[in-house]
């Protein structure tokens, strides 16, 4: 017994200080290694261990410490070790410490497209994936890499249940500046986001759509890791933010997925190269799990839409369904919505997908499928007639313009601090967010303003709260005197060129 221990921790000794290049001899130490240790059969730890698979460059046994050195100095890890990782930070025999030093380790060196596979593969099998065979209808998701003011899963969930498609939708909450649609959701009163995947499966099947939040048995990895990196500075990762959107997406059981990935001052991902390398990791995944993707890239420098919070946000969502929708939140939106007709296979082109579209919204049909999966999950249905029914900030206070101009520019990340400040999204992943708080009437830029009108308002429950955010929300507007042409919200439709992400 003793004469093992000693050998074996020389081994591993030797294995974990071998030079970089030499790495490609590991098998044949490690086969060394296994004979070695099954000569004694009084030591049956060793052997046991031996048979696993989990097993990392550093010698027998996966220590997580060594796995996160390995990222630091930015070597290839192996899928035993992601996986390892994975199963143990779920499990909590990992700390979130040491998950915390593998994703800022992750956040400098990046993962190539196979390591960035494996983890969302591995946090999408840490818990259950649905069966929605049982629903006769393509099933097809959307998801958003996060915005100022983006309450388009609100109005697509609905409208494109109305065309022949079934929208089971697992969203998240804030995360840094940016909104979360289960924040936004739970402004309703009585609305619940936390249905179990049974209830989640019926609620689909009735009414052909269903937003809920994370179940404990869905990617649980992903739920733990989601509120640490937005606490411990490592959001902006491609291979983290692919994971873990993609390891939500795929456990819903879904035939196909759209992807609208932000780009600008009120996105995570800031200029097109980066939202590029961001959809091509997400599409080339979802490729690799045998799902039909397709994403956009979208303009997120200034907010979209007139309002953003959370029941603030939810109240414009209702008026898009009534058709009442602000010009560039309807154009981001239908365009997100004729990819999943088309993803789906109930749209041969654009132009048929624009007809049901435009049919379901104008007969009052999709404002009816958001009423019907409103009161499906326990919420007071009455909010589409009376928003007096939200709840209401104390305070409201508007940012005026200095001067006549026109609006040049308005700062979504500046925006979505000041929203932050207010209380509509979390300092710590531990606050509660107030439903009430936010800005709404937001100017948009080529807009015409005069001397002293309102470029926005501020809204909070406490006085305090509103006169910290003001400068922020200040200086998110400029105002000058050139007139703008109005541009789209859609920068490119991304074809996926299967490269390596966050490298």
């Amino acid at each position: 017994m003793e004469e093992a221990s000693i050998m074996v921790a020389s081994i591993l000794t030797a294995v974990r200080f071998i030079p970089d290049f030499a790495f490609a001899k590991r098998g044949y130490l490690y086969n060394t290694l296994k004979i070695e240790c099954n000569r004694f059969c009084d030591w049956p730890d060793a052997a046991a261990a031996l048979t696993r698979p989990e097993r990392c460059d550093y010698g027998l046994a996966m220590i997580p410490a060594w796995i996160i050195e390995k990222k630091r100095d930015g070597l290839r890890l192996d899928e035993e070790e992601i996986r390892f990782f994975v199963e143990g930070y779920t499990s909590g025999r990992i700390p979130d410490y040491q998950m915390s030093a593998l994703a800022m380790a992750v956040y400098f060196r990046g993962m190539d497209a196979e390591e960035t596979a494996v983890l969302t593969d591995a946090m999408m099998r840490s818990g259950d994936v649905l069966d929605l065979s049982g629903i006769p209808f393509p099933k097809v998701d959307k998801h958003s890499t996060g915005g100022i003011g983006d309450k388009t899963s609100l109005i697509l969930a609905p409208w494109v249940a109305c065309c022949g498609i079934a929208v089971p939708m697992i969203s998240g909450r804030g995360l840094g500046i940016t909104g979360g649609t289960l924040d936004k959701l739970e402004s309703i009163p009585g609305y619940r986001t936390n249905l179990s995947a049974e209830e989640f499966v019926r609620v689909v099947s009735t009414c052909g759509c269903s937003i809920i939040g994370q179940t404990e048995t869905l990617a649980p990895a992903d739920r733990k890791l989601y509120a640490l990196r937005d606490v411990t500075g490592t959001v902006p990762s491609i291979p983290l933010i692919c994971a873990s959107i993609m390891s939500k997406k795929l456990a819903e059981g879904i035939d196909a997925l759209v992807l609208d990935v932000k780009c600008g001052r009120g996105a995570f991902m800031k200029d097109m190269a980066a939202a590029r390398e961001l959809g091509r990791a997400m599409s080339a995944t979802g490729r690799r799990m045998a799902k039909r993707v397709s994403a956009l890239i979208t303009d997120m420098n200034e907010p979209l839409g007139r309002a953003a919070g959370n029941s603030v946000e939810v109240m414009e969502a209702v008026e898009a369904l009534k058709g009442r929708g602000p010009a560039d939140l309807m154009e981001v939106t239908r365009a997100l919505a004729e990819e999943m007709l088309m993803a789906g296979g109930v749209a041969s082109d654009r132009m048929s997908a624009a007809r049901s579209l435009q049919h379901a919204l104008s007969s009052g049909a999709a404002l009816e499928k958001f009423r019907e999966m409103v009161r499906l999950h326990g919420g007071d249905a009455r909010i589409v007639e009376d928003f007096s029914l939200f709840p209401r900030a104390r305070i409201s206070m508007p940012v005026r313009s200095d001067r006549d101009g026109f609006v040049q520019s308005v700062d979504a990340e500046a925006v979505g601090r000041a929203c932050v400040i207010l209380g509509a999204g979390r300092k710590v992943a531990s606050d509660r967010v107030d439903h009430a708080a936010g800005v709404t009437d937001i100017a948009k830029a080529g807009e015409h303003v005069s001397s002293g009108e309102a470029l926005a308002v501020a809204h909070a429950s406490d006085s305090r709260l509103v006169e910290e955010a003001m400068p922020h929300l200040k200086a998110a507007f400029s105002v000058g005197d050139r007139p703008l042409k109005q541009t789209s919200r859609i920068l490119e439709r991304l074809q996926d060129e299967g490269r390596g992400f966050g490298m």
